[in-house]
């Protein structure tokens, strides 16, 4: 058996890109997958393609900037099979622009997606890890934190308080509970659908010539969450070769 089979696993942003992956991989390998995204289509599509491959997988529709959503993820994982051992907090949205253009409405949906959507997990699936003695939180956050360029100061911003948050959550869970954070580089996903065109056209000819597909950061999830539980994977960066 694997470190992975028999796990549950909640996923948000599940219905397509690294989420998809994550849940057809996880699947794959044994675990017993939850998916949560906005997109109830894509969600039974995703949870379509693991039943017909003899997977096991539930979904539920996840808005991550409403904290009820995130509890009915848990809950539904808890209602249907009895526990939750994997939280992937995966769920993002990238709108960068220039700061001059002051696009406040999209830094608060970064703020609300990126950063308070992974405490509404934190908030739903903590008492359930602490009650049953042991879990694991993944967070997708990405290597714009780790090297800031223009136009992506408010997203490079929420994805390193999240890697702050989970820095401290790893301190605080004690000897029973892990916390891990995916620094994906650039991959080949729906992240430029809501950009400016002119910077949306810039990034698609570069994501075409050098990016990750999302299953490469899947399997960098699949590694931390396959560990035995007394192993900690705290950092993992994934990207390019060719990227800067």
């Amino acid at each position: 058996m694997s470190g992975i089979e028999g796990k549950v696993v909640a996923i948000t942003g599940a219905g397509s890109g690294i989420g998809e992956a994550t849940a057809l991989l996880l699947a794959e390998r044994g675990a017993k997958v939850v998916l949560g995204a906005r997109r109830t289509e894509r969600l039974a599509a995703v949870a379509g393609r693991i039943e017909a491959a003899g997977g096991e997988a539930a979904w539920i529709r996840t808005d991550v900037t409403r904290r009820a959503d995130l509890s009915g993820l848990v809950g539904l994982a808890c209602e249907r099979y009895g526990r939750l051992d994997v939280l992937v907090a995966n769920a993002g949205v990238g709108l960068i622009s220039p700061l001059d253009e002051l696009r406040v409405e999209d830094w608060e949906e970064m703020i609300d997606v990126n950063l308070k959507g992974v405490l509404y997990g934190i908030a739903a699936a903590l008492p359930v890890f602490r009650a049953q003695g042991r879990g694991h939180f993944v967070n997708t956050v990405s290597t714009a934190g780790l090297r800031v360029v223009p136009l992506q100061s408010v997203y490079a911003g929420t994805k390193n308080a999240v890697r702050t948050i989970a820095e401290g959550l790893r301190q605080e869970a004690g000897d029973r509970l892990r916390v891990t954070v995916v620094s994906p580089g650039m991959v080949r996903t729906e992240f430029t659908e809501r950009m400016d065109p002119e910077v949306r056209a810039r990034i698609a000819d570069r994501m075409a010539e050098a990016a990750l597909p999302p299953d490469a950061v899947a399997r960098a999830i699949a590694f931390a969450v396959e560990q035995p539980d007394g192993v900690d994977v705290g950092d993992i960066v994934v990207r390019p070769t060719a990227q800067d």
